[in-house]
């Protein structure tokens, strides 16, 4: 309805709910309704023209996308982020491989950082594009022999030669993890990144009268080698605090603290050593990179001075930079010292004062982050992760890793 980002709603159906204390959840109750029924809100235009208009809106589903971006990165290598595993996921991902099959891809990276899971048969799904028939992709095990299952690849898939690289890092879980598991198992695909998660719970649902719902663990899954992807208990308030120690014992930095059970190793198909005791562990390691971080770039983000800046740029220049296109933006575009300048007079009038030793460590992340919001605002995740993938640290290792990925006795070539 032409309503855009950086727009300001000032009320919903005649309540006012700007600079009231109201927080996102009190604003999303008030727009979310039946579909079909219709809200009235009153919205301030960004620019300076302070421009209020009103507008009747018919609620409807929004949709949920779970792959973000598919693209050729370099010559024959195409890229695929997956952000979830939702309903609609094997088919998005399966529009996303043809796309790039069709534009000469010869090798994949398949993104899941970051993805921590969703539903099991859209994971199993998805393997099964990428390994030959009748090959166990994950099995469950649970205290009652009724809730064990053996999940097999049965169909003929679209990569099953072609060298394959998984990403992975801490936030990856559930699903993310049965992908990378079962691959790895195979010999079939390259994990690169840093230890996964280690989330691997069945969950059976059991409605309840008021409408709600009781999720109970059932069983545990195992990937194809007979590792499980949970990670132990152990006293509850470690396993809760698991995350963080991974960042205070440094595991996430230097691949001699990464926990690795000796006494849980088992055997890919082809006999390469793989280890059990929570996640699964890369085959090549890549630290985790704080060298451009600094409190003052963390609270330009939390100021949203940042989003706020290119939002407003790429509204103001957004015909000259759709002229002269995508491409140009990506290899020609840089973020001028007179930019920067005006996001620190930006992030002053955010109560933010200027940390010099800060901007000056975090000065290339600042550039980069501002270009890649300046190209979302214009194309999307096109204009956004290609951006930060030229400076993203697993990303860039993988680049390196295709001889080795292709070594892989599973990639069939």
């Amino acid at each position: 309805m032409g309503i855009q980002q950086g727009d300001k709603i000032l009320s919903v159906d005649g309540e006012n709910i700007a600079g009231i204390g109201i927080n996102n959840r009190g604003v999303i109750t008030r727009l979310k309704g039946p579909e079909g029924t219709e809200v009235n809100v009153s919205v301030l235009k960004a620019g300076g023209d302070k421009l209020i208009l009103e507008y009747t809106i018919e609620r409807g589903v929004i949709p949920q996308y779970s792959v973000d971006l598919s693209y050729m990165i370099e010559d024959e290598v195409g890229y695929i982020k997956v952000n979830q595993f939702a309903s609609t996921t094997y088919m998005e991902f399966k529009e996303a491989l043809f796309k790039l099959q069709e534009q000469g891809m010869t090798k994949l990276i398949l993104d899941l950082t970051g993805n921590g899971g969703g539903y099991m048969n859209m994971a199993v799904d998805m393997v099964d594009e990428f390994l030959a028939g009748n090959k166990l992709i994950v099995f469950t095990q649970g205290k009652e022999e009724k809730y064990n299952e053996n999940h097999i690849s049965r169909r003929k898939g679209d990569f099953e030669q072609g060298s394959l690289i998984v990403l992975i890092d801490e936030l990856s879980a559930s699903a993310s993890e049965i992908v990378a598991g079962a691959l790895q198992d195979h010999d079939r695909g390259l994990v690169v990144g840093r230890r996964s998660f280690g989330k691997g719970l069945v969950q059976l649902p059991i409605p309840l009268n008021d409408g709600s719902q009781l999720r109970l663990t059932i069983s545990r899954y195992y990937t194809p080698s007979g590792r499980c992807i949970q990670k132990p208990y152990g006293d509850i308030d470690e396993y809760h605090q698991e995350y963080a120690s991974r960042f205070q014992n440094g595991e996430v930095f230097t691949e001699d603290s990464v926990f690795v059970n000796d006494s849980l190793v088992f055997e890919t198909e082809h006999g390469r050593p793989v280890y059990g005791g929570g996640g699964i562990i890369p085959d090549v390691f890549v630290p985790y990179d704080t060298s451009g971080n600094s409190v003052y770039f963390n609270r330009l983000f939390v100021t949203r001075t940042i989003q706020e800046f290119a939002l407003s740029y790429a509204s103001d220049n957004a015909d000259e930079l759709k002229e002269k296109g995508l491409e140009h933006f990506r290899e020609e575009f840089a973020i001028s010292d007179m930019m920067l300048k005006d996001v620190i007079g930006a992030a002053e009038k955010n109560d933010l004062k200027l940390d010099q030793d800060g901007f000056d460590k975090s000065k290339g992340k600042i550039k980069l982050y501002l270009k890649a919001f300046i190209g979302r605002r214009i194309w999307d995740n096109d204009g956004f992760y290609p951006i930060l993938h030229t400076e993203d640290e697993i990303i860039q290792a993988a680049l390196t890793k295709f001889e080795e990925a292709s070594a892989l006795p599973g990639t069939g070539i």
